[in-house]
């Protein structure tokens, strides 16, 4: 029997625009109202490029808090604590080694210790979780993580600040060398988690995915130490450019989905190994199923391909402006195209052949490999138009 068509309608499911709440709508007010204070205030500083930048972050956040609500509380800490360090230093960077909560919480250089000292802590406690099974453990480690990633925006965040407090002249985003891109791929990767973590209901992947954070906070504190890479420094002329901006954060956003999607590739074949030696062992009953873990293999690498796929015009848009052409086979974009095909045959045998399993995650793992060559070999080992990147 057949059922009438205005009954079927009152269970329609409400769209995204109608599921919205008052809180939804007073994030967006508060978003909206942020960005309309940094143009207004900072206008005359930005050209046409910048001011459509600020506008697209500030469209960007309120959809992002729709989409991922722990996110508003993440942003608003960010900016309570970042506006905070910034009052304090007022026009003199001098203050930093004379106030408290400067020198050794909100400084550029003591928050991202803190960040630092919060992911290994977190990495240890996750595996505390995993191997207890105690659930008080896992949010513990949680809580680390979200911090952690806390601390790193905000350590970027003020850098940014004191960059103009050394000099006008200097002053900028600080995503320019490879100590702050590291922060960045730390914090980006960190964020990903979260966001799988409280998708998948799941902490068993924490320890494993934030090993590869605990690594880049390693190379970023020999960095920082052994070659004074935490010192600000003035922008070569070729990143003296908007372009940088968008360019670099988006490729960051690849690069941190490919190693996420790596990281749950190697818990897939631990998973997977242990099945087949005792269906009801530890791997088997700690670890998440393996559809589960192929599913969100495939779309770590799909969101990362995405925005890969974004970086690598953007970048091309970039050279042509900054060296008169689109493409010049640099080592950098040569390794950036291989990574991109490496991704892109990934994602096309899945599509169209349905690999699945081992092979697939083998894969994952070896395309992290290729992608770390990309990030960081190329500039240890080959020289080119990027050589400013050089370690």
């Amino acid at each position: 029997m057949a059922v009438p068509e205005e009954i079927m309608q009152g269970f329609e499911k409400p769209s995204w625009y109608q599921r919205l709440t008052v809180l939804d709508w007073g994030w967006a007010l508060l978003v909206l109202v942020s960005t309309g204070y940094a143009y207004s205030r900072y206008q005359s500083f930005m050209d046409g490029y910048e001011i459509g930048i600020l506008i697209g972050s500030g469209l960007s956040l309120v959809l992002m808090g729709w989409y991922w609500k722990p996110f508003r509380l993440y942003s608003i800490a960010v900016a309570v604590l970042s506006l905070l360090a910034i009052s304090i230093y007022g026009t003199d960077l001098q203050i930093g080694e004379q106030n408290f909560f400067l020198k050794y919480i909100l400084s550029s250089q003591s928050a991202i210790m803190w960040m630092s000292a919060l992911f290994v802590l977190a990495t240890v406690t996750y595996f505390g979780a995993l191997f207890s099974g105690n659930d008080f453990v896992g949010r513990v480690a949680s809580a680390m993580t979200w911090s952690a990633a806390v601390m790193g925006m905000v350590g970027l965040m003020v850098r940014w600040r004191e960059s103009y407090l050394i000099d006008h002249e200097i002053g900028h985003i600080p995503v320019s060398n490879l100590y702050e891109v590291f922060i960045l791929f730390s914090l980006i990767t960190g964020l990903m988690y979260l966001f799988y973590e409280a998708r998948y209901k799941s902490r068993a992947l924490g320890g494993f995915v934030l090993l590869v954070i605990s690594a880049a906070v390693a190379f970023l504190l020999w960095y920082a130490f052994d070659r004074g890479a935490h010192e600000i420094q003035p922008l070569v002329p070729a990143l003296q450019s908007y372009w940088m901006k968008i360019h670099v954060p988006a490729n960051f956003v690849g690069y941190g989905a490919f190693a996420l999607a790596a990281m749950v590739g190697v818990v897939y074949l631990i998973r997977l190994r242990g099945e087949r030696r005792n269906p009801v062992g530890f791997a088997a009953t700690r670890l998440p199923s393996t559809a589960q873990l192929d599913d969100l293999m495939y779309k770590s690498i799909a969101l990362g391909f995405a925005f890969f796929t974004i970086a690598t015009v953007l970048g091309a848009m970039w050279a042509a402006e900054a060296w008169g052409g689109y493409w010049s086979w640099d080592p950098k974009e040569t390794w950036a195209l291989i990574v991109w095909l490496n991704y892109a045959a990934w994602l096309h045998m899945r599509f169209t052949k349905g690999w699945r399993g081992a092979p697939m995650a083998w894969w994952a793992v070896i395309g992290l490999f290729i992608t770390l060559f990309a990030f960081l070999g190329v500039n240890m080992f080959l020289s080119g138009l990027h050589s400013y990147g050089q370690l």
